[in-house]
């Protein structure tokens, strides 16, 4: 399960730079990768990283 977590969040931040630079998106995309960064950091305040 980690392991996808950390592809999407990957893919996620590859989209919202493509987003910024080329003004598409933006709003969606932003809002996905603001979920994906708290679920981040649920993931490292408990303690339940799996590399």
């Amino acid at each position: 399960m980690g392991r996808i977590l950390w592809g999407i969040i990957v893919v996620l931040i590859v989209l919202w730079l493509l987003g910024l630079v080329l003004k598409i998106g933006g709003g969606f995309i932003h809002a996905l990768l603001i979920i994906a960064g708290i679920i981040f950091v649920v993931q490292l305040i408990s303690g339940k990283r799996s590399l």
